[in-house]
Order: C-alpha cells, then sequence, then structure tokens
C-alpha cells in the first residue's frame, strides 16, 4: 500500500521503498495514505500469527506478501500474555522477547523484512542506524545480529539508560555497533537525523531506521493490539500507553482506525511532559529531555506526533476526544511499583509503573488495557530500590549478559559519525 510524506501531499512511496529508506529524502515521516478497514468480527477468532498476517497483508500490500508468513513465524516466535493484574486492570505483557522489552516485536518483523529485502537487491548496502533511549537499540541490535544482507549501528546516552540496558546493546558485535554518546537522547536522535539528511552518506550506506520512525515497527506493533482486544475481558477497554517517542500510541491509532474496538487511549508521560501539557494547552513546546526512573522515556520532542496530528487532520478537538494524557512524577513512579508489589505481589519496571499510575490518575475505575512494556529486571536497581526485591531476570538477559561487552565511545558531532561509518569495513 502507498504511503504519503507529511507535509508533502503530493508525494507517494511504495512500502518497499519506506521501508529501505526510513524516512524520505529531504525529511518528514511515511504515514499510510489511507488505512484499510478489516473485518474485526473475522479476525477475532484466528490465532495471533494468522490474525497478524491478515492484518499486515492489508498494510503492507502485494510488495512484500509472499514473504509475510514466514516474517512472522519467525519474528514473533515468543509468548504474549494478557493478565487480569487488579480489578478493571488487564496488563499486555510485551517483554518476553529475547531483550525482554516490547520493541522486539518491531525490531525482528523489520530485521527480518530488510533482510529478505537485501536478497532481492544484491549488492545494494543496507545499513540500519538508529538512537535508542534504551531499548529500541537493543532489540535493533539483537533483530539484526547476524541476519544476512544488513549491519546495525545504535546511539544511545551515556549514563541515561540502565546497566543492564547498556550491557545488553554491546552483547553482540560481528554487524552490529553500539556507539556511546556524551548528551541525551535527543542528542543522539539530532546525530541520526543528520545522517539521514546528507543524501551521499544515506545513499552511500543505504540508510534505514530501525526506531519507531520506520513504518514497518509501527505495522507490527498494530498486531497485538488486536490481540489484546481478542484476549480481553473488557468488551471494549481503555488502552493505556506508556510513551516516550509515542510509536507505541501511534500503533495503537493506527489499530483504532482500522477498526479495533477501544473506548479510547492514555498517552501515559513520565516527567517530560510536552505531549501531556499540549493536549491540556494546545501550545506544543518540546524542550530537552530530563531524566527520570523510565529512562526509555525521557524523550521531550518525540518523533511520531506529526504522525498523530495528521491521524486526527491537526484537529485538536478530536484528538482530545480519542486520547487523553498524564504526566507521572519520579516519585510517584517509584510509589507505584511498591504499591504493586504490596498489594499485587507483582514487580513491574518504571516504564509499566508510569502507565498504571496514569490509568488510575485518569480513568478511575474504569476498565484498562495497560501495556506493559519492560521486564522489570531491565531496571533491577530501581525495582530493588522500591521493592526490597531483586527481579529474577529472564534467560533473554541472562544470556546477553554471558556474552562480551563491546561499546565505542562517539563525539557529539554529526561529522564523526559520518566519518565513522564511512570507514565501516
Amino acid at each position: 500500500m502507498d504511503l504519503g510524506i507529511l507535509g508533502r501531499p503530493a508525494e507517494r512511496a511504495s512500502f518497499f521503498e519506506a521501508v529501505r529508506r526510513g524516512a524520505p529524502p529531504g525529511g518528514g515521516l511515511y504515514l499510510p495514505s489511507r488505512w484499510p478497514t478489516l473485518p474485526v468480527g473475522e479476525l477475532m477468532p484466528l490465532a495471533f500469527p494468522e490474525r497478524s498476517l491478515r492484518i499486515l497483508e492489508a498494510l503492507c500490500g502485494p510488495e512484500v506478501a509472499p514473504a509475510l508468513r514466514q516474517i512472522i513465524v519467525e519474528a514473533f516466535d515468543f509468548p504474549l500474555p494478557l493478565v487480569s493484574a487488579a480489578p478493571q486492570r488487564e496488563l499486555l505483557e510485551l517483554f518476553w522477547g529475547p531483550t525482554a522489552a516490547f520493541k522486539d516485536f518491531g525490531a525482528r518483523f523489520l530485521g527480518r523484512l530488510l533482510s529478505w529485502m537485501a536478497e532481492r537487491t544484491p549488492g545494494d548496502a543496507t545499513t540500519v542506524l538508529t538512537a535508542t533511549s534504551g531499548d529500541t537499540g537493543a532489540a535493533a541490535a539483537a533483530a539484526l545480529w547476524k541476519l544476512p544482507g544488513v549491519r546495525c549501528a545504535v546511539l544511545y546516552p551515556a549514563r541515561r539508560i540502565s546497566l543492564v540496558q547498556e550491557r545488553m546493546l554491546g552483547s553482540f558485535g560481528d554487524n552490529v555497533r553500539a556507539f556511546r554518546v556524551e548528551g541525551s537522547f535527543d542528542d543522539c536522535q539530532r546525530l541520526v537525523k543528520a545522517a539521514f539528511a546528507d543524501p551521499t552518506l544515506s545513499t552511500r550506506l543505504g540508510l534505514t531506521s530501525a526506531n519507531s520512525i520506520n513504518v514497518a515497527r509501527l505495522y507490527a506493533q498494530v498486531c497485538y493490539y488486536f490481540e489484546a482486544a481478542a484476549r480481553t475481558a473488557f468488551e471494549r477497554p481503555w488502552y493505556v500507553v506508556p510513551s516516550g517517542n509515542f510509536g507505541n500510541l501511534t500503533a495503537g491509532l493506527l489499530a483504532w482506525r482500522m477498526g479495533l474496538p477501544a473506548r479510547g487511549f492514555v498517552a501515559a508521560t513520565n516527567r517530560n511532559a510536552t505531549v501531556p501539557e499540549y493536549l491540556a494547552t494546545g501550545r506544543y513546546h518540546p524542550r530537552p529531555a530530563v531524566a527520570t526512573p523510565s529512562s526509555a522515556m525521557d524523550v521531550g520532542d518525540p518523533n511520531n506526533w506529526p504522525r498523530i496530528k495528521a491521524l486526527f487532520a491537526n484537529d485538536l478537538e478530536a484528538l482530545r476526544r480519542t486520547v487523553s494524557a498524564a504526566s507521572i512524577g519520579d516519585a510517584e513512579t517509584l510509589d507505584t511499583i511498591r504499591r504493586w508489589h504490596r498489594e499485587h505481589d507483582r514487580l513491574i519496571d518504571p516504564h509499566t509503573a508510569v502507565g498504571l499510575a496514569a490509568a488510575d490518575a485518569i480513568l478511575g475505575a474504569e476498565p484498562a488495557v495497560v501495556l506493559a512494556t519492560a521486564h522489570p529486571a531491565k531496571f533491577p536497581d530501581i525495582v530493588q530500590g522500591a521493592t526490597g526485591v531483586t527481579p529474577p531476570r529472564p534467560a533473554a538477559i541472562e544470556a546477553a549478559l554471558a556474552r562480551p561487552f563491546v561499546v565505542e565511545d562517539l563525539p557529539l558531532d554529526a561529522a564523526a559519525l559520518a566519518q565513522t561509518l564511512l570507514a565501516w569495513k
């Protein structure tokens, strides 16, 4: 299915082109030019892989249809529990993939898609370049590690991700490189954007993105919203989405446009409150990110917000009727981790805690599916400090920590990044 480019309505790109490029030449974001309406009643009885195939066929179009079934089988090969966690609260546990975070869904789908594409365009370089606030980079690295035809470079902010997240980022090697940058996630993101904006560099390296700039990531995430809808005990729940770069919420809103039964969505942010303030005041004021316990959401200028505005034709009142938002402070985040352990005997990570606190603040006793986006063992110091309990590590984290740790320091300089990438043999 063709995609449009925000701000350039006359231009179109195929799904193949959009995935390979990540971002359009000259800047902007890809967004579907139309949204297919799915026969939701027919989809709900299907198993997750078969339903995902139907969804992705409708979104991706015929170009990649022959490969989709095998890609889905390989990419979505881990559990997706939906658990009743408390009265009127269900948790969609998205963290049972190889890097223990929800990003595994989109990254594994994208990685296998890119490798399949590389087989059909021999001789063309494909370099995935992405900035991460913690989870995207590890998911991309794990998804692309040792896949033929692609390589991956990840930039992350020094001392602004958890030690477990950093160890996972640096545990791959081979066709994956991790770069530690002195600065914030937004600084890393600016370096990445500068690289994509350089036509010579972008062409020579075949640059594409693994974060939620890339529509393939978003399309894969649409699938688990429909899985939640098929299995929830609630008739039409709210979906509460911990939000940093707002790709996860964008995927939910795409699902809603395609027929997902939902009362609405809650964007749950930490103290980086650009979007909650916009919904409250109508003024959009990006600012430098501040560090919080939910570090993967420390984003002051979310990439995907223009997509969400476009989904509502830049109509603020229409947006407010579907999306609510809450900004949760650090103390409330830690108190929510502590309270859920005490009252429900459940360990949760700080991002899920932000979602649960926002659900209480906005919804009260209304039914909600809260997206649990990371395993608590990715943030052992925070969880242990709040509860006195060290969360047990899943096998995926143990495997990553057992591998050698290799990262490279990179100056906060676009020219240095370009030189490093061009010298990569």
